[in-house]
C-alpha cells in the first residue's frame, strides 16, 4: 500500500518543484525584447528553443540589412561584417558614380556588426523558432561607422546630451494596405476587405474601416506584442484602406528601432494575408499620401522637467527657438524626410500635408503643429516627414534641426491660424533641390556629420539618375503624338 502512496507524492513533489522552478525563471528571460549582457542572452534564447538568429541594420533606405546564423554561433562571439559599399547602394540596387565627395572604400573593406542586445527579440511570422538582434557597425579600429543611419541618430542624441538635454519622440505611421501588384506598370488598388467589396477612401477614423481587416490586424497585435513593441492606437485614415498606427512616446533610438521593425512586422502580416502593405509617400495617384509624423519635446536631464515650459506652465524661449530652428533647416534637411522622387508628389497643395513651413496652434494644415497639451506635455509635431523616410535619419534630422534653432537663439514667425496648405509651395519641389540644399548648409556637417552628408548625396544623386531613365504615362499620354 506504501508503493503508491509514494508514487502520488512523488508526482505531487515534482508538481510543485516544476511550478516553483517555474517562479524563478528570471525577469529578463520572460521580456519580450532585449536583454543586458551574452549570459543574458544566451538564457534567453534557450528558455525559446531559438534555432536561427538574424543579425540586421538599417542601411540608407531603411532595408533591414544582416546576415543569418544558427544561434549558437552567435553566441560563441562569432565576428560578424558587411561590405561598406551597401551603405553607397540605391533604393534600385544600383551603385553610383563616384561625383564631389562621394567616394567609395577603395578596398571595398568589411564594416563589423556589432548586435545591440537591448533590441534582442522573436521573429513571430517564421515557422522554426527564430530571433532578431539590431546591430550597429564598427570600423577595423572599433570606430562607429558615422554615416550609418544608427550613428546619425546616436550624434544627435549626444548634442543633446552635452547640454543636459534628452529627446522625447512619438512617431505617428501611416501606411496602406494594396491588393498584391506583380506588374509596375499597373496602379495600386484597394485590397477587399471581409466585406467582399475593395474598400474605399473617406474612411477616416471609421471604426467599420478598419473591422474589415479584422484579422490581419489581430496578427498585426499579435506579432507586435511577441517583439516587445508596443502600440498606442490604430485607426482608419482618409485614403482607401490607409491605416495609421501611433507608437507611445520615448527615447528617439528605442522609437526609431521600433519605426524599423515595425515596417518588417506590418509587411509580414500583410503578406500573409494575400495584400502588400507599403509605406511609399504617395502610392495612389489621386488619393491622399502616408506621412509619418514626429511628435517632439525636450527634458531637463536632471530634473525631468520639460524645457518647453517655463515653471509658471508658459512656453519658454527654448520652445519658440525650437519651432524656429524648426522653421529655418528643415527646408535644408527636407531630403532626409522626403527621400525619393515620389515623396514630392505627397507634398502638394489641398492634399492634407504642408507646403512651407508654417507653424500653428492645433492647425493640421502646417508644418509645424503645437497639439493641445498641459505645460508638461508641451510639444512641437512635425508633419512633413513622409512614411517612406528611414525612421533614423527623419529622427535625426528632425530633431538636429530644433537643436540648431536652440542653440542659435533663433526667433519664430508669428503662429498661423488660418489655412497654410493651399497655394504657393515654398519648400524644395524636387529631389536633386532638396539634396543642394543639405550640402550647402555649413551646420549639419557638425551634427549630422560631413561624411554622412556626402554620402547621402552621392546616393540620392544616383537615384534621381536611375527614375530618369524611366518613361512614365504621362510622357507618352501628352508627348507621343503632340511634340
Amino acid at each position: 500500500m506504501a508503493k503508491p502512496v509514494k508514487a502520488v507524492k512523488s508526482a505531487a513533489e515534482k508538481a510543485i518543484g516544476t511550478k516553483q522552478k517555474r517562479k524563478q525563471i528570471p525577469d529578463y528571460i520572460k521580456t519580450p525584447l532585449g536583454v543586458k549582457s551574452w549570459d543574458e542572452a544566451a538564457e534567453w534564447l534557450a528558455y525559446r528553443n531559438i534555432e536561427d538568429i538574424e543579425c540586421i541594420t538599417p542601411d540608407l533606405a531603411g532595408v533591414p540589412r544582416g546576415k543569418m546564423m544558427p544561434t549558437n554561433k552567435f553566441t560563441s562571439n562569432t565576428a560578424l561584417a558587411l561590405p561598406s559599399a551597401l551603405f553607397r547602394k540605391t533604393i534600385s540596387g544600383d551603385y553610383p558614380e563616384e561625383s564631389g565627395d562621394f567616394r567609395y572604400d577603395p578596398n571595398d573593406g568589411d564594416l563589423k556588426l556589432m548586435p545591440d542586445l537591448s533590441t534582442l527579440c522573436a521573429v513571430p511570422w517564421e515557422s522554426d523558432p527564430t530571433a532578431a538582434v539590431i546591430c550597429d557597425l564598427v570600423d577595423p579600429n572599433g570606430e562607429a561607422v558615422g554615416y550609418t543611419p544608427r550613428a546619425v541618430l546616436k550624434h544627435v542624441i549626444a548634442a543633446y546630451a552635452a547640454k543636459g538635454w534628452t529627446a522625447v519622440v512619438a512617431p505617428e505611421i501611416e501606411f496602406y494596405l494594396v491588393a498584391r501588384n506583380t506588374d509596375p506598370d499597373y496602379p495600386l488598388q484597394p485590397p477587399t476587405g471581409r466585406s467582399g467589396r475593395p474598400i474605399a477612401g473617406g474612411q477616416a477614423y471609421s471604426i467599420a474601416g478598419i473591422n474589415e481587416f479584422d484579422e490581419l490586424i489581430d496578427d498585426i497585435y499579435h506579432f507586435s506584442e511577441a517583439q516587445g513593441l508596443e502600440i498606442d492606437t490604430l485607426i482608419h485614415e482618409e485614403g482607401p484602406s490607409q491605416l495609421e498606427i501611433n507608437l507611445r512616446h520615448g527615447d528617439p533610438l528605442a522609437l526609431a528601432d521600433q519605426v524599423f521593425m515595425f515596417k518588417r512586422t506590418l509587411r509580414e502580416a500583410a503578406l500573409k494575408h494575400d495584400m502588400y502593405a507599403t509605406f511609399m509617400a504617395k502610392p495612389i495617384q489621386s488619393a491622399a499620401g502616408s506621412a509619418m509624423h514626429i511628435h517632439q519635446s525636450v527634458i531637463d536631464s536632471k530634473t525631468g522637467e520639460n524645457i518647453f515650459s517655463n515653471p509658471d506652465g508658459s512656453e519658454s524661449e527654448l520652445f519658440r527657438s525650437f519651432i524656429g530652428g524648426m522653421q529655418h533647416y528643415i527646408p535644408r534637411a527636407l531630403v532626409m524626410l522626403a527621400p525619393y522622387v515620389n515623396s514630392y508628389r505627397r507634398l502638394a497643395p489641398e492634399m492634407a500635408a504642408p507646403v512651407n513651413t508654417a507653424w500653428g496652434y492645433d492647425n493640421r494644415t502646417t508644418a509645424f503643429r503645437i497639439p493641445t497639451s498641459d505645460a508638461r506635455a508641451r510639444r512641437v509635431e512635425n508633419r512633413l516627414p513622409g512614411s517612406d523616410a528611414n525612421p533614423y535619419l527623419a529622427l535625426a534630422a528632425s530633431l538636429a534641426c530644433g537643436y540648431l534653432g536652440m542653440v542659435n537663439g533663433l526667433v519664430p514667425t508669428d503662429p498661423t491660424s488660418t489655412t497654410a496648405n493651399e497655394g504657393e509651395i515654398s519648400l524644395p519641389r524636387g529631389l536633386l533641390e532638396a539634396v543642394s540644399l543639405m550640402e550647402e548648409e555649413e551646420a549639419f556637417g557638425s551634427i549630422l556629420g560631413r561624411e554622412f552628408i556626402a554620402n547621402y548625396a552621392g546616393v540620392k544623386r544616383g537615384e534621381f539618375e536611375t527614375f530618369m531613365q524611366v518613361i512614365s504615362p504621362w510622357e507618352r499620354e501628352f508627348l507621343l503624338m503632340n511634340v
